[in-house]
């Protein structure tokens, strides 16, 4: 059975936004960061915590793209239930390269606008 860890909605995108995509990284913030650290990132809104732990296994959607979750670093999951921050590095890693790293395997990254749905899941198995 499929549990939803964590659902949010796309407020804004930051100017150097493109910069960390053309890396293969997204951030995301909640609304609440200071204006330099969203300037960088997909803005969220960010009003409820996560229902469980994101861990390798899960799925991450952004809008109609689904991801699997290869590694989640040491403080990924403090950072997202306390700040909204999420880093999603789309590497292929199966090791996190820094604490807050997500990794899921190399690919496009889709574009995300105003209203796009981000989800994380897991399959309950």
């Amino acid at each position: 059975m499929t549990q939803v860890k964590y659902e949010t909605t796309v407020i804004g995108t930051g100017e150097l936004l493109q910069e960390f995509v053309n890396e293969g990284i997204l951030v995301f913030f909640g609304k609440e960061a200071p204006e330099e650290l969203l300037e960088t990132a997909v803005v969220i809104e960010h009003k409820t915590e996560p229902t469980a732990d994101v861990i390798p296994g899960d799925i991450i959607e952004l809008g109609s793209h689904s991801f699997p979750v290869l590694a989640v670093g040491p403080v990924a999951n403090d950072n997202l239930r306390n700040l909204g921050h999420l880093v999603i590095k789309f590497n292929g890693l199966e090791e996190p390269e820094m604490k807050g790293d997500v990794c899921v395997p190399e690919g496009s990254i889709p574009a995300l606008t105003q209203g796009t749905t981000i989800r994380i899941t897991s399959s309950g198995d």
